[in-house]
């Protein structure tokens, strides 16, 4: 059974993007030519203007479709969808000033009418978009146009992926079936299948849209039995691996000596990429330095005033390729504490117990007695790390990337090589995500997706949540 309700709202978003651009130029056309007494450059109508951008304004509408913005891929994430909208809006309003000079028909009648037109377009659409989001949530809330999964699977992640998704109100996504051939230790109130088969027979009476399949054991047999009712029954089918090898690789086909063959990389951020990312944070860190540097002077000098020792602490950490970097931050722990592990420091202070809450609390300690007063504030706000940006600009390390690990870190982590396959970042996935809210697994397995799925856009995006989070003061948390 196909679920129409993400081409319908594919189909929405072109109408009310035409409709937004429209408005946005038909105003910059009322505030310079109707409101403005000053001269014009070309004297054109208002019904021959109009005329003129209902057909112009098509040509955005294919920029954007060009960009993924009428797929999920893209307005299902704000930020990027955001970032893209003004992409196509830059390129549109480019490829309309190619027009009017190639054309013998002027477009514009005042240079201010595309600058005009450019600001209101972006805000329209954000405005629009924001509109239609909202209603489309308001829709799934009534059960409208929600996604009804199958969820099918052995693995320990179920819980986790029913806990993820099954929020039609959210999400769109409403988990109406699980099969399992293991007890699940979870509630759900849906219905329960021991046999994925039987599962699988009653799918037109669950009204299934969607099967996803998450760490059934290695049956091809079933595996294509489920292939196959995916097919018989028009829905779409995922695939989620529950175990960090090949298949949550970037994979590639391509053709070789005329044969279609899997490639697989380990991390996208290779040849250009790297190249691309690297010129980034070059610039970004610099400006970010200079702007800062006020702002970092009188945090140096109140967390020398504050309390015994050195503004600046250094530490060993990991990077590309095993190397050893000491990145920069500001000290945050009392002199006699500092550089030490944290259950050497809680035996020195005679209170050992505090060591095992510590772990328990992934790392975290709630009014932590190593920690200076300035140095709570600094590590609440991720102030503390601002001379990391120093690392970043020297190369050590990148604005974005997995967490920096300490080396005597690196049992804990399986797949090391990996992570050290790129550098480590100021910021990333795990600290947008809440890293004190998630365990150890939880953060490696984020680390782990982003060094398999970079993009420039990620990094963006993951840039703009770590900003909207400090100055929310919601920092490290």
């Amino acid at each position: 059974m196909k679920n129409s309700s993400s081409l319908a709202y594919s189909f929405t978003l072109l109408v009310g993007d035409f409709i937004a651009l429209l408005t946005a130029f038909i105003l910059a056309y009322i505030l310079r030519v109707s409101l403005d007494s000053r001269a014009l450059i070309n004297q054109i109508n208002s019904s021959e203007y109009l005329k003129i951008w209902l057909f112009l304004i098509p040509i955005w509408l294919v920029i954007f479709a060009i960009l993924g913005l009428y797929q999920r891929r893209v307005y299902e994430y704000r930020w990027r969808e955001m970032v893209y909208l003004l992409t196509g809006s830059v390129l549109g309003i480019m490829a309309v000033i190619t027009y009017d000079f190639a054309s013998e028909q002027p477009v514009f009648p005042a240079r201010l009418v595309p600058v005009y037109g450019l600001f209101f377009g972006f805000l329209f659409l954000v405005l629009e978009r924001t509109i239609l989001r909202a209603g489309r949530i308001r829709l799934w809330s009534t059960g409208f146009g929600v996604n009804r999964v199958l969820l099918i699977g052995d693995g320990k992640t179920l819980a986790s992926i029913v806990k993820g998704i099954n929020k039609p109100s959210r999400t769109g996504y409403q988990v109406v079936a699980i099969a399992s051939q293991k007890e699940l230790n979870f509630a759900f109130k849906g219905k329960k299948f021991s046999d994925p088969r039987e599962a699988l027979a009653q799918i037109p009476e669950l009204g299934v849209h969607t099967i996803l399949v998450a760490g059934i054991s290695s049956d091809n047999k079933l595996a294509d039995e489920i292939l196959a009712a995916s097919q018989a029954n028009h829905t779409a089918f995922k695939y989620i691996p529950t175990h960090d090898g090949i298949l949550k690789n970037k994979i590639e086909v391509e053709l070789f000596q005329g044969l279609p063959v899997v490639s697989v990389h380990q991390t996208a951020l290779t040849g250009w990429g790297r190249v691309i990312k690297r010129l980034f944070d070059i610039v970004a860190s610099g400006v970010a330095l200079i702007l800062l540097s006020p702002f970092m002077l009188i945090i140096f000098i109140l967390v020398k005033l504050s309390s015994k020792g050195p503004a600046i602490f250094r530490q060993t950490r990991l990077t590309r390729f095993d190397h050893n970097i000491d990145i920069y931050k500001f000290r945050t722990m009392k002199l006699e504490y500092s550089g030490m592990l944290p259950e050497e420091a809680f035996n020195k202070m005679g209170k050992p117990h505090l060591s095992e809450r510590y772990r328990k609390n992934g790392d975290h300690l709630k009014n932590d007695p190593r920690v200076t007063k300035i140095g709570n504030f600094l590590r609440k706000t991720s102030l503390d790390e601002l001379p990391q940006l120093f690392n970043v600009f020297k190369g050590d390390i990148s604005l974005v990337g997995p967490r920096a690990l300490v080396p005597h870190e690196l049992k804990n982590y399986p797949y090391k090589n990996l992570i050290l396959s790129v550098k480590s970042g100021l910021t990333g996935l795990a600290q947008i995500s809440g890293r004190r809210d998630i365990d150890f697994d939880q953060r490696r397995a984020l680390d782990l997706y982003y060094v398999q799925n970079w993009s420039f856009w990620l990094d963006i995006k993951i840039l703009f949540r770590t900003v909207v989070d400090v100055l929310g003061g919601r920092g490290a948390k």
